[in-house]
């Protein structure tokens, strides 16, 4: 039968009254059987029973001294728990009395969980309206097609959009772009000073602040940069700037096809002085010598024909060269086949007058086409043909053959001329009262596609096949594991105005103003020092506060070694999954230029490190960056839990602990439980880096080493 705290108490102090009646009772029997015994024999007799009685009263002793010393010590740690969490409850210990307090405490605590609630409901009603703001904010940065990136005076990025992020992103697993990092790392710091200063004098000046440049990203695309100024808080008169809006044109293939135009033009022309030359000389002569004689005079016009059928060719070769500039220049939208079929159908049926129907569509299917001529070529072919050859139904079919997509325009009944395809093909289109200088073979050229028409005389099919070229289907961004850290990724904080980089050094900054990579590893064993490798590293970012957990790395690695079924059976990473993986060699220095300019956050980070540590000499990437350590700011905060494993902490938090043992999710985990942590660490006094490292490297755990 299990006792409970009472009984245990009763219990102890019971035991505790035995000894020391039983060690009265020894001492005055021995007394009175030694009383003709020397002095020193009793002596040592008394010491001996008093040894042995002490030691038994200290066992009888301990189990009370836990249940009066410590379970006030574990009531008042759970306490200050729940201070920072108003839904969490304690737990009863001890005897009557703490369980009566911890009662006490939980009613005081649910009374608090009310008020807060009513007052987070009157908060919530009043900040609504800039909420819904914020939302219409975030959701026209999202979809802005142009890149858009707002940063403090600092260069720290307080708002961007995705398409910012694909534009300056710099490659190879690495994402500089993010909320509070360093614009200095896409762009030179001195050109954008220099933007500042022009656009500070032109803000004292009267005159319009913004500026523009062309620039080179440190990955190399070439950017046309608006910059314009963000007016200061303090501001009275408009000439402070409180930061800069960046606005972004990646002019990189506009500037290679205008080098190329170029390169044409030139081509064109050097090649063209020789031949006009000779054309020239040859007239010329001639022109001189009407008398010469006609052998002569043949090669002079030979020389003459050469060099014009020599012209001809380069001219000829030039226009189809421009005329591919032309084409590759012309905006085409990536969008699923599915799509355009299914606009196309109604839009045939409306202006046509004529059904469609759709047969076998393959929904994987994504081209790269000019949707709005292509579906006028789609109504200008059907009208024609229910128009000429009295065609009531056409049928629209999607499939994929090698790097092109075919989509058929079908139907029943008599076919036509080679001559009449062509026609068709190059007669300006004209249907329902529109009118367009384009011709179909213009739109195809226009979308780098073909058509060309078939038929199959078994069935009486007739069909046009359009080959358009495929694009990479658009991939959704992962979610957080669970589903419930948010719907849209968080591209803004415009808190980060405040961010100086002339704030004290890291041991005075206060916790809460630094920004983290909370980060975690799944490993092939737990040995690091006998060969065991990293296999998947995974983390998020904390910035003013809160966890960014749309701003990730995440990355399987290949470890070169067998992967132990004991490992495998943990984290459930199997060796398939680590094919064609990358090695640590290539990771490392991706998640290093994450985790730029940030405090490194782990739980155990002692293990994780020494991962990293090992690897810095074959791969030349230091992780010297500030760690610190959820396992010993758990021991510091509560010194006499049992346990300071992640779940454990989680659970003593309230933290969902999703996707367990995988980098990413222990990571999330890992964060969340951080944040829990600063409120409780600022009541403690702890409240600045250096103050938490020091209160961490007290701790029993910190000798901990791998």
């Amino acid at each position: 039968m299990r006792l409970g705290p009472g009984r245990k108490l009763v219990l102890a102090a019971a035991l505790c009254a035995l000894a020391i009646a039983g060690l009265i009772w020894v001492t005055v029997a021995v007394l009175h059987l030694t009383a003709d015994a020397s002095g020193r024999d009793t002596a040592a007799v008394l010491v001996l029973i008093w040894l042995l009685a002490s030691g038994g009263a200290f066992a009888a002793l301990r189990p009370l001294a836990d249940l009066i010393l410590r379970a006030p010590m574990q009531l008042a740690e759970e306490t200050r728990i729940a201070v920072g969490d108003s839904g969490r409850r304690v737990r009863p210990v001890g005897g009557p009395e703490l369980s009566a307090v911890a009662e006490a405490i939980n009613e005081l605590a649910a009374r608090r969980q009310a008020l807060e609630e009513d007052v987070a409901a009157e908060i919530a009603r009043a900040q609504a309206r800039l909420e819904a703001d914020r939302n219409r904010l975030a959701a026209l940065m999202a979809e802005l097609q142009q890149s858009v990136v707002v940063c403090n005076l600092d260069g720290r990025i307080l708002l961007y959009n995705q398409r910012a992020r694909e534009v300056l992103s710099a490659g190879a697993g690495s994402e500089p772009v993010g909320l509070g990092r360093s614009l200095y790392a896409v762009f030179e710091r001195g050109l954008i000073a220099h933007a500042l200063d022009q656009v500070g004098r032109r803000l004292r000046a009267g005159e319009t602040a913004a500026c523009e440049l062309v620039t080179a990203t440190r990955a190399g695309r070439l950017l046309r940069v608006h910059l314009a100024p963000v007016a200061g808080e303090a501001a009275d008169d408009g000439a402070a700037m409180g930061g800069f809006v960046l606005l972004l044109d990646d002019i990189t293939a506009a500037f290679e096809t205008e080098g190329r135009r170029d390169a044409l033009i030139q081509s064109l022309t050097e090649g063209g002085r020789g031949p006009l030359g000779n054309i020239r000389a040859a007239a010329e002569m001639l022109s001189a010598y009407p008398d010469m004689g006609a052998e002569e005079r043949g090669r002079f016009l030979a020389v003459i024909r050469s060099e014009v059928e020599g012209l001809s060719a380069r001219v000829a070769e030039s226009a189809r060269e421009y005329a591919r500039e032309l084409t590759a220049r012309w905006p085409l939208e990536e969008m699923r086949g599915a799509d355009l079929i299914a606009a196309a159908a109604p839009r045939i049926a409306e202006r046509c007058g004529l059904p469609a129907k759709t047969e076998e569509v393959d929904e994987s299917v994504w081209m790269k086409v000019d949707s709005f001529s292509f579906l006028q070529v789609l109504c200008y072919l059907s009208r024609r043909l229910r128009d000429e050859y009295g065609v009531n139904e056409v049928r629209l079919a999607l499939s994929a053959e090698g790097d092109h997509a075919c989509l058929d325009l079908a139907w029943l009944g008599t076919a036509m001329s080679t001559e009449t395809v062509m026609s068709w093909e190059l007669d300006p289109m004209r249907s329902a009262g529109e009118e367009t200088p384009l011709s179909v073979r213009e739109v195809m050229e226009r979308c780098n596609g073909e058509m060309w028409f078939q038929r199959k005389r078994a069935s009486h099919r007739a069909y046009f096949r359009f080959l358009l070229p495929l694009a990479q289907a658009r991939r959704p961004q992962a979610a957080a594991p669970g589903g419930a850290r948010g719907s849209r990724p968080e591209f803004y904080d415009f808190d980060l105005f405040s961010w100086s980089e002339k704030s004290h050094v890291l041991d005075d900054r206060p916790l809460a103003d630094l920004t983290y990579t909370v980060f975690d590893t799944e490993t092939t064993g737990l040995e690091p020092s006998n060969g065991d490798e990293i296999i998947q590293i995974g983390a998020t970012r904390i910035v003013n506060r809160r966890l960014l957990t749309h701003e990730v790395f995440d990355q399987l690695v290949d470890p070169r070694r067998p992967l132990p079924r004991a490992s495998v059976e943990i984290h459930g990473i199997t060796p398939d999954m680590l094919v064609g993986q990358p090695a640590i060699g290539a990771v490392l220095p991706a998640f290093r230029a994450f985790c730029a300019d940030t405090v490194l956050v782990a739980h155990n980070a002692a293990f994780d490190m020494r991962f990293l540590q090992l690897k810095e000499a074959a791969t030349g990437i230091r992780f010297d960056l500030p760690v610190l350590d959820t396992l010993l700011l758990s021991a510091v905060l509560h010194p006499n839990q049992e346990s300071h494993r992640l779940e454990v902490i989680a659970e003593r938090f309230g933290v969902s602990v999703i996707g367990r043992h995988t980098a990413l999710g222990d990571a999330y985990a890992t964060g969340e439980v951080f944040l829990k942590m600063l409120p409780l660490l600022a009541d403690m006094g702890i409240r600045t880096f250096g103050e938490a490292r020091r209160a961490a490297e007290k701790t029993y755990y910190a000798r901990l080493a791998y």
